[in-house]
C-alpha cells in the first residue's frame, strides 16, 4: 500500500497542494498589509483634522480626538494581524525532496540494511494522520490512513491476540451493570468460569476497566461493595430527603466512602447508630417510615 501510494502522479498532486497554500499565504499577507496601510492612512488623516481644530473648541476637539484614537486601535489591531499571518509558516514539502522520495522510495524500503525502526520512521513521514474506528459487536478494525500526498486507504484488520475481554463476559457486564456493583459482576463472572482476554479471574478492577472501555456505567444508586449502600438508599431506609446526607457528608459530619465518583456508606451497626442519633438531634428532619419494599 505505501509503495503504491507514493507515485510519481501522488507526489504531482502534493506539489500543486504545496503550491495552492503558498499562494493563498501570499493572499493573505497581502490582503493584511493592505489592511494595515489602510489604517496607517485614515490614522494620519485624523491625526492632521485633529490637530487644525480651535483649540477653543474644546466639544469639537474632544470629539475628533476620539475618532484618532479609534483609528489608532484599528491601526494597532492591523499590525497585529499581519505580524500574525507573517509568522504562520505552512508546513509545505521541498519540491526536490518530495521528487527524489518518488525515484528512490521502492530501493530505500526494500534495501536490506533499512531496519524496521527505519521503515517506522519513514512511515511517520509520509503519514498525515491515522483514525481508528472501533465497532463493539465486530471482531474488525477499520483504520484510515491519510497520507501527505493527499492520497488516502481505509484497511480492515481483525482484533487478535490476548487482553480483549470474552464475548460472554462482555455480555454479563452489559446485562447487570446498571443493576449490580463492580464485586458483584465480578463474582457472577467468575461463577461461570470466564476469564479475562489475560486468562486471569475476574475483579472489581478488571469489570471497571471493561465499563470504562465500552461505557457500561453504574447508576449512583447502586452500591460499589457488598456491605455499603449509597445516599439514596440510606435515605430511603431513614426516613429522610437524600439532600440532608449530602449536606453532612460535605461538611464531614458522618462517615462515608468516597469510590467511583460516589458516596458509599458502611451500613454497619456503629454507623447506621451515627446517622440516626444524626436525624433524632435535628429539629428540621421529620422522618417517614421507609416503605416495606425499603426495609
Amino acid at each position: 500500500m505505501l509503495l503504491k501510494t507514493v507515485t510519481p502522479q501522488q507526489i504531482q498532486v502534493a506539489l500543486a497542494a504545496a503550491d495552492e497554500v503558498i499562494n493563498r499565504q501570499v493572499r493573505s499577507h497581502r490582503a493584511a498589509e493592505l489592511a494595515v496601510e489602510r489604517g496607517r492612512y485614515e490614522a494620519d488623516r485624523a491625526e492632521r483634522t485633529f490637530s487644525q481644530v480651535e483649540p477653543d473648541n474644546r466639544l469639537v476637539a474632544r470629539t475628533l480626538e476620539t475618532r484618532w484614537e479609534a483609528k489608532l486601535a484599528a491601526l494597532a489591531e492591523a499590525e497585529a494581524a499581519l505580524a500574525t499571518a507573517r509568522a504562520v509558516k505552512p508546513a509545505v514539502p521541498d519540491h526536490d525532496a518530495l521528487q527524489a522520495l518518488a525515484a528512490d522510495h521502492p530501493r530505500l524500503w526494500d534495501a536490506p540494511t533499512t531496519s524496521h525502526r527505519d521503515r517506522k520512521r519513514l512511515l511517520r513521514t509520509l503519514i498525515a494522520d491515522v483514525a481508528l474506528l472501533l465497532e463493539q459487536d465486530s471482531d474488525a478494525v477499520r483504520i484510515g490512513v491519510r497520507w501527505h500526498t493527499g492520497a488516502s486507504d481505509e484497511l480492515i484488520v481483525e482484533r487478535r491476540g490476548p487482553g480483549r475481554t470474552p464475548p460472554q463476559a462482555l455480555a454479563i457486564v452489559r446485562e447487570y451493570g446498571a443493576t449490580h456493583s463492580n464485586v458483584q459482576i465480578s463474582k457472577m463472572l467468575n461463577d461461570a468460569g470466564l476469564r479475562t482476554g489475560k486468562n486471569l479471574r475476574f475483579t472489581p478492577r478488571h469489570v471497571a476497566a471493561v465499563r470504562g472501555i465500552y461505557q457500561i456505567f453504574t447508576p449512583r444508586t447502586v452500591a460499589v461493595q457488598d456491605g455499603e449502600i449509597s445516599v439514596k438508599q440510606a435515605a430511603q431506609l431513614l426516613g429522610i430527603p437524600a439532600d440532608a446526607i449530602y449536606n453532612w457528608l460535605r461538611l464531614g459530619q458522618v462517615p462515608a466512602n468516597t469510590r467511583a465518583g460516589r458516596w458509599c456508606i458502611p451500613w454497619d451497626a456503629q454507623t447506621q447508630e451515627i446517622y440516626r442519633k444524626k436525624v433524632a438531634s435535628s429539629f428540621r428532619l421529620k422522618p417517614t417510615p421507609p416503605a416495606a419494599s425499603d426495609r
